[in-house]
């Protein structure tokens, strides 16, 4: 067996960083969808951005976040909503921050078996922040494609970047 090169040994650590950035966009769904949204505004950093068009509006700062994601889900019980998120795509920019777009399946779990579930598909676009050696959620840009097509102006730029 041959030894592994630089190239393939920094291919690597880039892989480790990218599944903790995963990890934390999977912990995004299962803090909300189970109404630990204390512990959801825990992974955003200090001065984020939530951006989420005309359903639900932007939203600065982490406690912004956390009131605000307090009011959307008071009175919902745990698991009511189910945040499906697929697709996740990572780019690292720099040692410390990396771009990210997911695809957003939501569901309802309380609708009868007869009706339609689904509440939302988007796609959810990202910068990821790394602050004292743990990746965060610097901004979070949802773009609703259904039932109601709602994107913004930056949903026209490709994304990723194919070379």
């Amino acid at each position: 067996m041959t030894d592994l090169t630089s190239d393939e040994i920094q291919e690597l650590r880039n892989l480790l960083e990218i599944e903790k950035i995963r990890k934390v966009k999977q912990l995004y769904s299962h803090l909300m969808d189970s109404g630990q949204i204390d512990a959801l505004a825990e992974i955003f950093t200090e001065d984020a951005v939530c951006e989420f068009g005309p359903e639900y509006g932007n939203w600065e700062g982490r406690e912004t976040i956390r009131t605000n994601y307090h009011g959307v889900f008071e009175g919902q019980q745990r698991f009511e909503a189910m945040h499906n998120i697929t697709n996740h795509y990572v780019d690292l920019t720099g040692p410390d921050t990396a771009t990210g777009r997911s695809y957003l399946i939501d569901v309802m779990t309380t609708t009868k078996s007869e009706d339609q579930p689904i509440v939302w598909f988007g796609v959810y676009d990202e910068e990821y922040q790394k602050i004292d050696g743990k990746w965060l959620i610097k901004k979070c840009t949802l773009q609703f494609l259904w039932p109601s097509r709602m994107t913004m102006p930056s949903f026209e730029t490709p994304y990723p970047i194919v070379n």
